[in-house]
């Protein structure tokens, strides 16, 4: 049965409570830090050697795809009412809006040392202890709007001009493509400081703390924004409907990227699924 994934703004008190019990669950079992460390494992730079499947790369959407499903399996094994929702960083855009309430996801952290005090997620509550990240704090962070260089969120022009993009993805297939869906999506930019932050990244730097890096998954918005951006590949399908996934093929012999992305049959690591496999989802979910 296809079921709805939908804007986080439009949940009632009840489902709210749903969706972060079953996240709490999931933690408490050891199950969520499992996704954490798997993010983690795949978060391989350009600029480092082998194979990139999560990111810089063309691979970035149909990878976090999968991720998305198997959490919200998971989630959906404690409690079948939850799916995930999304957060519209367009039009959701303050500090305090949804999703940063008390009964969803929390707030910013404090000045100090960036520890969110606030919401189910605060670590004084004690069912959110970090224990895979890339430091050894315990406690979740976040850093709104990044002060030291203030940074906004990517607005609905910013995106309408991403989707408008006729190409999925170009050589080099990395964070360096020159235009391409994905990478404008992904949100490498050029330059240095706030101008590299574009897009899907952006909203990670707006964020901050533990949104910023590979062990993003510890903050639980990482899922309603990548929902958010699994949505945009869903839109972007619809205004170029006769456009796939690239590369068609591998790149050929002697290409530096040769067997460091996944071409569009090719297996996309740690799963079977090939980026093709997972480019039409509409008889698993849907989006309201």
């Amino acid at each position: 049965m296809v079921y709805t994934r939908r804007d986080v703004s439009t949940l009632t008190r009840s489902e709210r409570r749903r969706f972060v019990g079953a996240l709490l669950e999931l933690k408490q079992r050891g199950e969520y830090d499992e996704f954490v460390r798997m993010h983690i494992d795949h978060y391989v730079a350009d600029g480092e050697g082998g194979l990139r499947t999560a990111h810089m790369a063309p691979s970035f959407l149909p990878w976090h795809r999968r991720f998305l499903l198997d959490l919200e399996t998971a989630l959906r094994r404690v409690d079948d009412s939850v799916t995930l929702p999304y957060w519209d960083w367009t039009r959701n855009r303050t500090t305090t809006s949804v999703p940063w309430t008390e009964d969803l996801l929390g707030g910013n952290g404090r000045r100090s040392d960036h520890r969110v005090m606030t919401g189910p997620f605060a670590y004084d509550h004690g069912r959110w202890t970090i224990t895979e990240g890339l430091t050894d704090i315990e406690y979740l962070t976040r850093d709104f709007g990044y002060p030291r260089n203030p940074v906004g969120l990517p607005t609905a022009r910013d995106l309408d001009a991403v989707l408008n993009d006729p190409v999925y993805d170009k050589a080099p297939w990395n964070s360096m493509s020159g235009g391409g869906f994905r990478n404008r999506l992904e949100g490498w930019g050029r330059g240095t400081g706030n101008a590299s932050w574009l897009t899907h990244n952006r909203v990670h730097r707006w964020v901050g703390g533990h949104m910023v890096g590979g062990a993003s998954v510890n903050d639980p918005v990482f899922w309603l924004h990548h929902a958010f951006v699994d949505l945009q590949w869903t839109r972007w399908q619809r205004r170029h409907p006769d456009a796939h996934y690239l590369p068609a093929t591998p790149p050929p012999r002697g290409n530096d990227q040769r067997g460091r992305v996944v071409a569009r049959h090719e297996r996309m690591r740690p799963w079977r699924l090939t980026p093709a496999q997972l480019e039409d989802v509409g008889h698993i979910y849907r989006y309201a």
